[in-house]
């Protein structure tokens, strides 16, 4: 810029000019516009100010920034009229201060200067200067821009107040066919929503069609492992400093940082929606994952084409080896070679043709089954459904549980067609005939089903005669061995079990490897132990007095000048042998296994704590029980298994 040195007045027409002495020439200069005088010169011009204008005590910089354009104002004071001055918490601090359009993104300067034209206008001495009615104290809605001012104006709570931003859409794209189609359009401006809560500055965009597979990987990965900086201590129902003493303060503190944790984990499960709805639409996932598979079917079918040429190479060197003649150079021989090989692909194509036919049956087998599945599941709900529409055809609570439990037999052991023909009789509309169906049902069921116990038991009957006097099944006698394997197989396996007598055979095949026994004879040899074998009855009678003694030994008490009490027999042979040779009652095994449940694997000295508990047993006896229990359970669930695969 080049600026005048002297610059001559204008002459007006009553004055005259006389020439006193000769002037140099005139000279420019040049000046470079720069420097921070500069600066504030440019903004007194751009702003119309003097140098005496109070904004000269801040810098020109931060001027700048406090600057509110047109378009970001909003002047719109009608919303102040309609706050609560006492449900201040739950108002829009930016819309108060006028800078709903920035939000967020407003600046320091710019909430000071907002918080500063709001109090010019709306001070409550500014409008009783006005003659305009005014609240006492904080009935007034000069509150409210007090605390938006509190809340805006202090960093850490401006981001306590933005993590619970009122205007932010919480909403997910849901995983739909538009999608898909729109995928871009739909995901991502939620994800440019979203990266205002990430804790790292530079956030990955999604990009588009052209993006490479890596940038797509690592912005995936970014939203995956997403780092947020959002909290929820805005929401706090309770402020810890209203507590009256310390307890009562700590009472608050863990209360709300509960809730802040319940929504935090709410908030990281609403990203990952996100991210996992994001990733099944994402066109270029279903492109790489397709390629994928394109690249291992094409290596499958390179392996398959080396494995078929070194089939072809062996059997031709096979062929030259067995047939040297074919091989001479002769026509003949290479035209038998060639009819070999033209039967040897007839003979491929036939095989792989049965193969084809084969998996079509399986596919359809497969299909007609999955039909059934689904056809009986639907009938089965239809059922539920109807009654209890009908409300199980009961009026008393009784004769509904019994309906209801008729109503699981029918739909556990009907097929399909007579699910379909109840169903149908149930939907006719009337509810007497609807009713008689249903127990016509029930009756036919029971009744074939006691069929079946009848001659169930008349097989059992027709087998129990070809028994000898002495109770025993023909057949071998039964070793002591498998006597006592048969009691402690019935005892595990009760009555219910799928495929009981089987599964305890099986048990007793395990156990004793000599042993064959059938079914059939292991039912009849426990018959024959339930009716006469005489020394269970005494086990039952000798563990029953052993029980009385130590109850009686266990309630003695010795009077003396301190009572003290007697030891059990079982705590005397723990003190004498440290250990208690007695069987295992059931309230011992009770105890045992709520102390197993009580202290874990990882509890220090484990089965120390677990004898204590346990006053007749000591820790050697605790930790046998629990081994001779697992052993038990895996000898269980073999047997189960054997039985299984023999039917």
């Amino acid at each position: 810029m080049r600026f005048p040195v002297i610059m001559l007045p204008e002459i007006r027409d009553d004055e005259q000019t006389i020439v006193t002495g000769k002037v140099s020439a005139l000279s420019s200069l040049t000046v470079q516009p720069v420097g921070r005088w500069y600066e504030a010169y440019a903004l007194r011009r751009i702003h119309k100010q003097s140098l005496s204008h109070k904004s000269l005590s801040s810098s020109s910089s931060d001027d700048d920034d406090g600057e509110l354009s047109q378009d970001e104002e909003d002047d719109d004071d009608s919303i102040l009229l309609t706050l609560d001055p006492k449900d201040w918490k739950s108002q829009d601090h930016y819309a108060v201060l006028g800078l709903g359009k920035l939000r967020y993104l407003a600046t320091t300067n710019q909430i000071k200067k907002a918080y500063k034209r709001k109090v010019l206008q709306h001070h409550p001495d500014k409008r009783r200067a006005r003659g305009v009615p005014v609240k006492e104290g904080e009935e007034d809605y000069f509150t409210c821009i007090t605390r938006a001012w509190e809340t805006l104006g202090i960093p850490a709570k401006r981001k306590s107040y933005d993590s619970i931003d009122p205007q932010f859409d919480d909403s997910v794209p849901a995983i739909s066919s538009e999608s898909k189609e729109k995928f871009y359009e739909v995901f991502r401006p939620v994800f440019e929503h979203n990266a205002r809560w990430s804790a790292k500055k530079r956030v990955p965009g999604l990009g588009d069609e052209n993006t490479s597979f890596e940038d797509v990987n690592n912005f995936y990965s970014f939203w995956y492992n997403f780092d947020s900086w959002r909290e929820y201590s805005y929401l706090d129902e309770e402020e810890k400093e209203k507590g009256e003493n310390r307890d009562e303060r700590r009472w608050i503190e863990k209360q709300n940082k509960a809730a802040r944790q319940k929504r935090k984990k709410e908030e990281i499960a609403r990203l990952r929606q996100l991210v996992d709805n994001s990733y099944a639409c994402d066109p270029r996932i279903a492109r790489h994952l397709e390629q994928e598979k394109q690249k291992k079917l094409a290596v499958k079918q390179a392996k398959r084409d080396a494995a078929r040429a070194r089939a072809e190479e062996e059997e031709r060197v096979n062929i030259r080896g067995k047939y040297p003649i074919f091989f001479s150079g002769h026509r003949t021989g290479h035209v038998c070679n060639l009819v070999k090989r033209e039967a040897e692909e007839v003979e491929r194509k036939k095989r792989e043709e049965e193969e084809e036919v084969a998996k079509m049956q399986a596919d359809k087998v497969r299909k007609e089954k999955e039909a059934q599945r689904k056809a009986l599941k639907k009938e089965r709900k239809t059922l539920r459904t109807k009654l209890k529409e009908f409300d199980y055809f009961a009026t008393v609570d009784a004769d509904r549980v019994s309906n209801m439990q008729d109503m699981d037999k029918l739909s556990e052991l009907l097929s399909v067609v007579s699910l379909q023909t109840l169903n149908e009789a149930l939907t006719s509309g009337d509810t007497e005939k609807a009713k008689e169906a249903f127990h016509a049902q029930v009756r036919e069921l029971n009744e074939e089903l006691d069929r079946e116990k009848q001659k169930q038991l008349e097989l059992t009957q027709r087998g129990g005669a070809g028994r000898g006097e002495g109770g025993a099944s023909k057949g071998a006698a039964w070793s002591p061995e498998e006597v006592e394997t048969l009691i402690k197989a019935v005892n595990l396996f009760p009555a219910g079990t799928m495929a009981r007598w089987e599964t305890v055979a099986s048990f007793i095949t395990q156990h004793v490897p000599s042993s064959k026994r059938t079914a059939k004879e292991v039912l009849f040899k426990a018959k024959d132990l339930q009716r006469n074998d005489g020394s269970l009855k005494e086990d039952a009678n000798k563990k029953a007095f052993d029980k009385f003694a130590k109850e009686k030994k266990a309630a003695a008490v010795e009077t003396s000048d301190i009572s003290e009490r007697y030891d059990s027999v079982a705590e005397q042979q723990i003190m004498e042998t440290g250990s208690n040779p007695a069987p295992w009652t059931a309230e011992e095994q009770k105890h045992l296994e709520q102390a197993l449940k009580t202290f874990p694997a990882s509890t220090p000295e484990r089965w120390d704590r677990i004898a204590t508990t346990i006053p007749t047993r000591s820790r050697k006896d605790c930790m046998r029980r629990y081994k001779e229990l697992v052993e038990l359970i895996r000898a269980k669930k073999a047997a189960q298994d054997a039985a299984l695969k023999k039917k």
